[in-house]
């Protein structure tokens, strides 16, 4: 085993956390499309439905504010899978780093 692993999985943290830093305003959540008349679909509102420090929230979205609130949903599913790899190549690394200091 070489040091190319443990290098590559540190460039790849590099380039993590480069693109958290570019990351704007986000909120977790998912918006669905509500009807105040479900039978005949009459009467539609938006609904963002979230669970923060273990409670679960709900909000109603103006339509004027969709994209913009869409456009966060899907920063925090970045950020989330951005950090869930972070944390698989921080494992992995540091694996790598103690196999390398128990080597002769």
């Amino acid at each position: 085993m070489t040091n190319k692993r443990p290098a590559q999985i540190r460039k790849r943290i590099d380039r993590i956390k480069a693109e958290l830093a570019a990351i704007d305003d986000m909120r977790p959540g998912s918006l669905t499309r509500q009807y105040k008349d479900p039978e005949n679909q009459i009467g539609s509102y938006y609904q963002l439905s979230y669970t923060r420090e273990m409670k679960s929230r709900t909000e109603y979205i103006a339509r004027d504010c969709l994209r913009e609130v869409r456009r966060q949903i899907a920063n925090y599913k970045r950020f989330k899978a951005l950090t869930a790899e972070w944390i698989a190549l921080s494992i992995e690394h540091s694996r790598l780093r103690m196999k390398l200091a128990r080597r002769p």
